[in-house]
């Protein structure tokens, strides 16, 4: 088959707790998409033989051959090397030092694109999402933790051998709270919905928040995004309050995004922003706006992410899709196809 009538591509989205991949055409259409349960740590030999399912399974649902795909990319949890495909370490899947990308070329014989899994998303907010057109986006996603990422004039920051923007783990305040790691005082620790979670149920226990302690009790696992936000709905203020001071926490490091990056878009989406919307993101925008520099305040706007589970597997299809020569043809050997990093300047 020629290189030319290689036009499929996959997108795969690793993060969470489910696997999602999906086919597209040249243009980025989907024809069609495979979702799996990722089993948490169970291993790495097990996540890859899911991941490598689940592709298997797309392409059998779309009449696509192996030999029809241009390129894969993929989202994966943790600091990952774009450059040669290695998962630096993923704690919830259990993975240190796997280069899927190495795995999936030799599987499926084509280039394969490894990314952190929320640079992803918002290069999929950018492709075709809230960030469209925007010179400079960054995603802020609170979740567990809080992922981030930045797309700078149609490319993704990441260091020459790392994916970065880890604005979970930058520290933002004083405060003693961790997340699971020695630093303090990180954004994560102190406004993530994890974090949210665990003040929501000292409150309840403390019968600060009975509708809360009504419906899901104590127990911190089922204290998610949809239990806060019907606590919210039902009148607990004391979690209002929490979720509206986490959000200024948040509100806090878009001032030091703005001032460093100068964004014109701040996307953020995830399972918390998407069941309250208003209070997250006009709480932050209030507080991003009153304490940024004057030349800045009218620059930039925070939005709400539009494309949901679709943003990651897109935004991996699409970087796959800018990064992956169409001609001449990769060479059998390599494993992918990410141009050589140029020599240093002198």
């Amino acid at each position: 088959m020629a290189d030319t009538d290689k036009k499929k591509w996959i997108g795969f989205d690793l993060g969470g707790t489910k696997m999602l991949a999906v086919v597209y055409d040249q243009d980025l259409k989907p024809l069609g998409r495979r979702r799996r349960r990722t089993k948490g740590n169970s291993g790495a030999d097990s996540v890859i033989e899911r991941i490598i399912g689940a592709i298997e399974r797309a392409l059998e649902e779309t009449d696509t051959k192996a030999e029809e795909l241009a390129g894969i990319g993929i989202g994966c949890p943790g600091p990952v090397d774009p450059n040669t495909g290695l998962v630096h370490v993923c704690v919830n899947l259990g993975w240190e030092n796997v280069n899927i990308g190495k795995i999936l070329h030799k599987q499926f014989g084509c280039p394969v694109h490894v990314l952190n899994d929320v640079d992803a998303g918002v290069y999929g907010e950018y492709v075709d999402g809230a960030a469209k057109k925007s010179r400079c986006t960054v995603g802020i996603f609170p979740g567990t933790g809080i992922g981030g990422g930045c797309v700078y004039e149609d490319t993704i920051l990441h260091g020459a051998d790392i994916s970065c923007m880890e604005i979970g783990h930058t520290r933002i305040s004083s405060g003693s709270r961790t997340s699971g790691y020695d630093l303090s005082g990180t954004l994560e620790a102190e406004a993530s919905r994890l974090a949210i979670a665990a003040e929501a149920a000292k409150a309840a226990y403390r019968g600060m928040a009975p509708h809360l302690y009504k419906e899901t009790g104590m127990d911190l696992s089922e204290i998610r995004s949809g239990a806060l936000a019907d606590s919210v709905k039902h009148g607990d203020t004391e979690v209002k309050e929490l979720i509206e001071e986490a959000s200024r926490t948040i509100g806090l490091a878009v001032v030091n995004i703005v001032h460093l990056l100068a964004p014109d878009t701040i996307v953020m989406g995830g399972g918390l922003v998407e069941a309250m919307p208003d209070l997250i993101i006009g709480t932050v925008t209030r507080t991003a706006k009153k304490s940024v520099l004057a030349p800045y305040k009218d620059r930039f706007r925070v939005v709400q992410a539009e494309l949901g589970d679709d943003a990651a597997v897109l935004g991996a299809a699409a970087w796959a899709k800018k990064r992956t020569p169409v001609a001449p043809a990769a060479s059998p050997s390599a494993t992918l196809s990410v141009p050589p990093t140029p020599p240093p300047a002198t």
